[in-house]
């Protein structure tokens, strides 16, 4: 049996950055967009293909190579069966089996050539174009954390959404290039919807979340897929539809990738403990967020994780999330616990979390009857978050409120009264 080794096969993958598993797994992505299920590739059908032991793949997979590779099959070093294998090879047709090996490396090097900068009518998009788009994306994902929920954050993030789409159209690529693409497109756009969402901006994130999932679906990246869904448990959340919440979390919950890392395991029930909160659910809150507590403690720090995930998910959060549900459900003196395990290990750059989080601890303060501990912790949140952010200005308005009814024409009341005064001066 002829084994002669696919040096082309081969030559591709060391230019684009697959090993034999990653390109398994893209093959197999493309073959369920083909056909509707995934492929049973895995790293040993890849090892047979580049050692020469199979000449020409299943015809599912040789479509799904050319959609992944974006290169006719025979130009991946692949040779078409001629005779059935019980015939032996004749010295003619050995001579013209060499021939068509290099018939084919020819029209490797001819597609290689083609897409070489320089050499085409339109230029060459590859990883270093996606790269520096998720650069820029980075800096919104900073912004976000520093000031949240505003206009200009939202309309950055969608425009960066649609530059990543006109790259789509500004040259040719190969599948693994624009499934990223697709995939940048939604991260972008799903940080407009979370900007919109932050910003109560409903009907926004709405059309936002809808051209997301779409994309999502393009890329065929699950841990874009959870990031949207889960968003959307959040607005609906904020928006007082708990069935909704749930419908949108459990699809975030179903998804392959959080059965694969325990993390993303971890924020999907942390978010569903919150939304258990928000329904009056007693006994599905505890047991939400002893699951998530457990999961995080079960997720390896080194595993590669997208940088939005990395830039908030930590027990930070989960405590953020515990305070919410536990105020929502009005035990106060347990929201109070996460409230202060949260803001001590919050990192420095999460600035509107640590301003939400400190006005929730204001609020578990005052319904303890702790008017004075209350009002000192609400002046501790910073003037530009209390005027500019709507979350916080919300809360603070309703703490105000609060105090005043717990504590009427008090000194404390007073001291609130003044000190927001500041703030409407400085804005």
């Amino acid at each position: 049996m002829d084994t002669t080794r696919n040096t082309v096969l081969e030559a591709w993958m060391t230019e684009h950055g697959y090993s034999s598993n990653s390109l398994a797994e893209a093959v197999n992505r493309a073959i369920e967009r083909l056909i509707g299920r995934p492929g049973g590739l895995d790293g040993s059908s890849v090892r047979a293909w580049k050692a020469g032991r199979v000449t020409w793949p299943k015809s599912a997979a040789r479509k799904a190579l050319e959609d992944v590779t974006g290169l006719p099959i025979v130009a991946l070093g692949f040779v078409p069966r001629s005779r059935p294998s019980s015939i032996p090879a004749s010295p003619q047709q050995e001579d013209s089996d060499m021939k068509r090996r290099t018939l084919v490396g020819s029209i490797a090097a001819a597609a290689a050539a083609a897409a070489a900068p320089g050499t085409a009518s339109l230029r060459r998009i590859g990883m270093s174009d996606v790269n520096r788009l998720n650069k820029r994306f980075a800096e919104i994902i900073a912004s976000d954390h520093r000031h949240g929920g505003q206009l200009g954050i939202e309309q950055r993030a969608a425009a960066l959404a649609d530059e990543a789409l006109n790259l789509q159209n500004a040259g040719s690529a190969t599948q693994r290039v624009r499934s990223n693409l697709y995939a940048s497109a939604a991260a972008f756009r799903s940080s407009a919807m979370w900007a919109a969402i932050d910003g109560r901006r409903y009907d926004v994130a709405k059309a936002h979340m809808r051209e997301a999932q779409a994309l999502a679906e393009m890329s065929g990246d699950q841990a874009i897929k959870f990031r949207i869904w889960s968003h959307a448990g959040t607005m609906y959340r904020h928006m007082g539809r708990p069935a909704d919440a749930f419908a949108a979390n459990d699809v975030a919950r179903n998804l392959h990738l959080t059965r694969r890392d325990p993390l993303f395991a971890s924020l999907g029930l942390a978010r569903q403990g919150a939304i258990h909160g928000a329904a009056q659910d007693r006994t599905g809150t505890r047991r939400a967020f002893e699951q998530a507590q457990d999961a995080m403690l079960r997720a390896a720090p080194a595993d590669y994780r997208p940088v939005w995930m990395l830039a908030f998910y930590d027990q930070a959060e989960l405590d953020s999330l515990a305070l919410s549900a536990y105020l929502a459900l009005g035990d106060y003196s347990t929201a109070e616990y996460h409230a202060h395990r949260c803001l001590s290990a919050l990192r420095p750059h999460m600035i509107r979390s640590r301003a939400i989080t400190t006005t929730r601890l204001a609020h578990s303060q005052l319904a303890q009857g702790a008017p004075d501990a209350a009002t000192a912790t609400a002046m501790k949140v910073p003037a530009e978050a209390a005027t500019q952010h709507a979350r916080v200005t919300r809360m603070l308005q309703e703490f105000g409120a609060a105090l005043r009814a717990t504590a009427p024409g008090s000194s404390t009341a007073q001291t609130w009264t003044e000190h927001t005064a500041t703030w409407r001066m400085a804005a």
